[in-house]
C-alpha cells in the first residue's frame, strides 16, 4: 500500500454553510426532495450537483414529509332505495370459462326494485359498443330507467357509454 494513500488527509473545504442552507431550505419547503432543493441551491449560486446534495441530505437525516391524509368529515349520502319498477338498474359483468379454457363474459342488468333480470348478454369480449347495443335492446323492451348504477369498469366509463347516456 502506498504511504501517500495511507496518510491521506482531506483538504476539502468544510461544507457547514452548505449544510446550514440545505437545512433552512428543507425546513421552509417540507414537500421538496433533494432534487428540488438542488435546483434551489443552484439558483442561490451554489455550485453543486444532485449526487452531492443527496449525500448531504441523507447525512443530515432529511426526508420528504408526507401529508397525513384526512378522512372526509362527512359520510357519503346513501342512495335512496328504488320505489318502483324500472326506476334504477344495476349493471355488472360475470365471467367464467368454457371447458376448453376460453373465457366468456355475461353482462347482467338487474332492476333494483323488482330484483328482476332485465338483460343477460354473453360474449367472449364485451366492449362498450356491445354494452351500448345490448342496453338499446333493453330500453326498447322496458323503457328508459331514471338511473343506472355501475362500477368504474372501462366498458362503463368510456366515451361510447357517455354518448349512449346522453342520447337517452
Amino acid at each position: 500500500m502506498c504511504r501517500a494513500s495511507l496518510r491521506y488527509v482531506s483538504v476539502k473545504e468544510p461544507e457547514e454553510p452548505l449544510r446550514i442552507r440545505l437545512r433552512e431550505l428543507a425546513a421552509a419547503r417540507v414537500r421538496f426532495g433533494y432534487r428540488r432543493l438542488t435546483v434551489l441551491l443552484k439558483r442561490d449560486g451554489w455550485e453543486v450537483n444532485a449526487k452531492h446534495i443527496y449525500r448531504l441530505y441523507r447525512e443530515e437525516g432529511l426526508t420528504v414529509r408526507t401529508k397525513k391524509r384526512k378522512r372526509a368529515a362527512q359520510t357519503r349520502v346513501p342512495v335512496p332505495a328504488a320505489e318502483r319498477p324500472d326506476q334504477r338498474w344495476s349493471m355488472d359483468f360475470v365471467s367464467d370459462r368454457f371447458s376448453d379454457g376460453r373465457w366468456f363474459r355475461v353482462l347482467t342488468v338487474v332492476d333494483q326494485f323488482t330484483r328482476e333480470c332485465v338483460l343477460l348478454a354473453a360474449d367472449q369480449s364485451m366492449t362498450a359498443v356491445h354494452v351500448a347495443a345490448a342496453l338499446d335492446l333493453a330500453v326498447k323492451q322496458r323503457g328508459v330507467p331514471e338511473s343506472i348504477t355501475v362500477d368504474n369498469g372501462s366498458e362503463f366509463a368510456s366515451a361510447v357509454m357517455d354518448r349512449w347516456a346522453h342520447v337517452y
